[in-house]
């Protein structure tokens, strides 16, 4: 049995997965991400793990491959979390799903694509990145939530009189009356940079009581 497990074949197998495990690690590593370096690694190698498993065992792939799958949602799920303004965690958990996809793919035998796609990812998390921040730049949207001092009318017409002197779209999605104060929410977009120093803005606003601006 330990001839088996120790054969060269295995042991190359096993070499490519720390191997894929490692390029994606040193990327999340490097942008300091809950699951770092050691993490990645172990998410790959585990799924190979298990999927040589079922194979030495006669297990069937599908059966075996749906499990890793299930059991990589939970881990996933588990870097999700909702802040104040904003869901963190999605793309941690994306790269959690395809490096075990890659670590699945290694323990079947393919070597050069399961390293191939390793590379490519760190170039979507890299390249991507970039292109993501320029597009924000173009086009940056959000959610904001304002509570007026008082619930007078005429600070409604007043604070959007104030966005568009801002040069941003903004569309009013819903108004609720709280006792004293007025709260209304509304959709903005325009360049980054805009939408920046617009809530720097909204702060100073001696009729707005509070603010928040939600992703």
């Amino acid at each position: 049995m330990l001839e088996v497990f120790f054969s060269n074949e295995n042991l190359q197998t096993v070499l490519v997965s720390l191997l894929c495990g490692s390029i994606v690690g040193m990327e999340r590593e490097y942008r300091n991400k809950s699951a770092g370096f050691r993490t990645v690694i172990l998410i790959c190698l585990g799924a190979t793990i298990f999927t040589m498993a079922s194979r030495l065992g006669n297990l069937s792939d599908d059966r075996i491959a749906a499990n890793i799958v299930t059991g990589i949602g939970f881990l996933g799920a588990g870097v999700i979390f909702r802040g104040k303004f904003s869901v963190q965690g999605l793309t941690t958990a994306a790269v959690i799903w395809t490096v075990a996809a890659v670590g699945m793919l290694v323990g079947f035998g393919q070597f050069i694509l399961g390293i191939s796609l390793a590379v490519l990812m760190v170039v979507v998390l890299s390249l991507f990145q970039k292109m993501e921040t320029f597009l924000s730049n173009v086009y940056f949207s959000r959610t904001i939530y304002v509570t007026f001092i008082d619930n007078r009318v005429g600070r409604l017409y007043e604070f959007e009189t104030f966005l568009i002197d801002q040069g941003v779209d903004a569309i009013r999605k819903g108004i609720e009356k709280n006792g004293e104060k007025l709260t209304v929410v509304y959709d903005i977009s325009s360049r980054r940079q805009r939408v920046r120093m617009m809530n720097e803005k909204i702060i100073s606003l001696e009729y707005v009581d509070s603010f928040s601006n939600i992703s």
